[in-house]
């Protein structure tokens, strides 16, 4: 059996326990735990001491769980050469297993524009992709997370959006297609440029149309442009709000913008009761590590969401 027939027969492992459910209402889609929802940690909040070589992304569920969270959010960067190293892949699998930490998604980036306006650009994006597809399904992942770029750069021209829209629906679809033998979402961030636009983000998974294509709605993430001159951004509770319905995770950053380019410290609260009133019971990634202090910040907020869970679930 080959590599890729073996990942495809695991899918069917995966699926059994539930680990990415194929369901239109995508924030729907995950298991109803007991608690209103879970906490994990995205590895980029570690980003400056993976840099530095303090720490490998083999260390980083063994970490994760010492520091009182037992689920990860890889970022390809990371281990980016052994996508397809069966033998690293099965040996952090099995130090996940060993600790008692889910594998939740991975973030790629660096794969190629998946809404290039060459044609021959984006299927090569679309293909390069396939590798986190199959190495999300071998880890246990419900998904691997995109972004939704292009080399139509961002502007406020209605024209350019719309076109910008649908090359990225058109490699993000094609992706789809590919991961659903495999049990994979393809979800898109939020990341800057017109992905930053809720109501842009909307319209794309409106374009993509496609059981397998979601969002991870990023609270900190809606500054959609900055120059010498000004910032536009989008509001986090409406965006959050508006690409809920889509979601499969949420990334959590601890300051937030409104549609006037202002940047403000989060209401845990207010964002939350957001989220939980699409009936999303999943995984709410931290994303941040204040440099110097990174693993006392990440149980701070680790903290404030136990915390807000419990009285959340007490009504």
């Amino acid at each position: 059996m080959n590599r890729r027939d073996f990942l495809i027969n695991s899918a069917l492992t995966t699926a059994a326990l539930g680990l990415g459910l194929g369901c239109t209402n995508r924030s729907n889609q995950m298991n109803q735990p007991e608690e209103l929802f879970k906490i994990s940690l995205a590895e980029w909040s570690l980003n400056t001491l993976l840099f530095n070589d303090e720490m490998t992304n083999l260390d980083f569920p063994v970490l994760t769980k010492q520091h009182g969270i037992d689920a990860v959010e890889y970022v390809n960067q990371f281990f980016m050469d052994k996508a397809e190293d069966m033998a690293y892949l099965t040996e952090l699998k099995n130090i996940c297993d060993s600790e008692g930490v889910t594998s939740v998604l991975i973030m790629c980036d660096g794969e190629g524009q998946l809404g290039s306006s060459v044609e021959a650009e984006r299927n090569q994006a679309v293909d390069n992709h396939k590798k986190w597809v199959e190495a999300a399904q071998f880890l246990g992942c419900h998904s691997i997370r995109v972004n939704g770029y292009s080399d139509i750069s961002w502007s406020e021209d209605p024209a350019d959006a719309n076109e910008a829209q649908r090359l990225v629906a058109d490699g993000m679809r094609k992706l789809c297609e590919f991961s659903d033998a495999y049990d994979i979402n393809i979800i898109i961030e939020n990341h800057g440029g017109f992905s930053s636009n809720g109501d842009w983000l909307v319209g794309l998974m409106e374009t993509i149309n496609h059981p397998r294509a979601g969002t991870l709605p990023d609270f900190g993430n809606f500054q959609i442009h900055r120059d010498e001159n000004r910032i536009v951004s989008f509001d986090s509770y409406e965006g959050t709000d508006k690409l809920m319905p889509y979601a499969t995770g949420v990334s959590l950053k601890t300051t937030v913008w409104d549609h006037n380019g202002n940047n403000s410290p989060i209401d845990y609260e207010r964002m939350m009761n957001i989220v939980l009133s699409h009936g999303f019971h999943g995984y709410v990634g931290i994303e941040h590590g204040e440099r110097g202090r990174v693993w006392d910040s990440i149980v701070e907020i680790r903290d404030t969401l136990t915390e807000l869970r419990t009285s959340l679930a007490a009504g």
